[in-house]
């Protein structure tokens, strides 16, 4: 038994297992960067609170939190910390207001590259409730482990304000979430199993409505729970994300982050995988944000996917392909690289190699020319669809095969 396979099961020392977690929300972390827009985690925190709410899709009646250090170049103190059901924009609902401890002090110390985990706290969470995370640092933290891409509000007052229901002092707004990384549940409600997307900014949410939970797996785990299938799903995209290199802004590769992204979390059964646009798309511009520019082949795409495929095989999972999106009109599409889009798609669809394919091309490509996104499902860049695409995509999923 792994040490998270331990924390998950709430193992004792005796080797006793106490409580049974299962996922209720994830996000990719990611170094601190300028991103895509403006954010908080280069300058960091200091004698302020920061607030962020996020739609779990399992329920519980216990809840813990973990938060990442990972990109910590030294130790970072959060000095309180609260969890409460949201009551809309940055207030909560007071009645569900839990102060959280670690270890049994309301604060904790993290080291750099490590992770903190709440104890847990009691608070009846149903599926697609959404939470609220309060963290208080008083001393300056420097930069800080984030999400760059969230497509939600977090909030940032001035002092301690954990305990304001309110949310009035919370006066600064950005769209990233900083060191939460999982909210996992336990107890009644609490999800049978888990189902990771793994990819980049399509997977992430680009383009999709802030604040409205709009993203392609936010539409999927809607879709198991109105099938009566009562699993979470957690979105391990990341913005920019490429399949075989690491970026300082978008985040390391898949297969360098497989296992804390997709292979440790709490129940997980399936991965769909989805990217390679990036990778394709960025070797034909030259511009300063699409780095590394690597070029790469159809053939050294394929050879990333086989890596994920056999190491999710190798733990148990059901390994799902999706197909690259037609991107004609976007900045980097050329012929060459619409030739090894056609070439990485054909071979996703008819290798066998996959458990399972989506065929995200198919439903989102133009009835008049299959190398443009949808005009309709289009949010206007020409490569990321909208929040009706990003349905779509979810509908494109084949639940049995999960």
């Amino acid at each position: 038994m792994t040490v998270r396979e331990a924390e998950h099961t709430g193992t004792t020392a005796a080797g006793e297992a106490r409580t049974a977690w299962a996922a209720g929300w994830a996000a990719a972390v990611q170094r601190p960067s300028a991103g895509f827009g403006e954010n908080w985690s280069e300058t960091g925190f200091a004698r302020q609170s920061v607030r962020q709410v996020v739609r779990v899709t399992g329920g519980g009646t216990s809840v813990r939190v973990r938060l990442s250090h990972r990109y910590g170049t030294g130790p970072l103190t959060v000095d309180g910390a609260a969890l409460a059901l949201s009551a809309g924009g940055a207030a909560v609902r007071p009645e569900s207001r839990r102060a959280l401890t670690f270890g049994g002090a309301p604060s904790v110390r993290i080291p750099a590259g490590g992770e903190a985990v709440s104890d847990p706290v009691e608070l009846r969470v149903a599926a697609f409730d959404s939470v609220a995370l309060s963290l208080y640092f008083d001393a300056p933290t420097g930069p800080v482990t984030f999400h760059s891409q969230a497509w939600a509000e977090t909030y940032r007052a001035a002092g301690d304000r954990t305990g304001d229901a309110s949310g009035a002092g919370f006066d600064e707004v950005t769209h990233s979430w900083y060191l939460l990384s999982d909210i996992e549940l336990a107890g009644e409600g609490a999800a049978e199993g888990a189902v990771v997307a793994l990819g980049d900014s399509i997977t992430d949410g680009f383009g999709s409505s802030v604040g409205t939970n709009g993203r392609y797996p936010d539409a999927l785990a809607e879709r198991l729970a109105a099938a009566g299938r009562p699993w979470a799903v957690l979105n391990s995209g990341i913005g920019g994300n490429l399949l075989l290199h690491d970026s300082p802004s978008f985040g390391e590769r898949p297969a360098a982050r497989l296992e804390r992204d997709v292979l440790d979390k709490p129940g997980v059964r399936a991965v769909i995988v989805h990217v390679g646009l990036n990778d394709i798309g960025f070797s034909e511009v030259d511009l300063p944000l699409y780095k590394p520019s690597v070029d790469v082949s159809a053939e050294e795409l394929i050879a990333g996917y086989r890596e994920l495929i056999r190491r999710a095989r190798e733990r148990g999972l059901k390994v799902i392909g999706g197909t690259i999106l037609p991107f004609k009109g976007s900045e980097y599409h050329t012929p060459r690289a619409e030739a090894k889009r056609v070439a990485v798609n054909e071979w996703i669809r008819t290798s066998g190699e996959f458990d399972a394919v989506a065929d995200f091309a198919a439903v989102l490509a133009s009835a008049e020319d299959p190398e443009v996104l949808s005009p309709v499902h289009d949010s206007g860049d020409r490569k990321h669809p909208g929040d009706a695409g990003y349905r779509l995509m979810a509908e494109a999923v084949d639940l049995a095969a999960l």
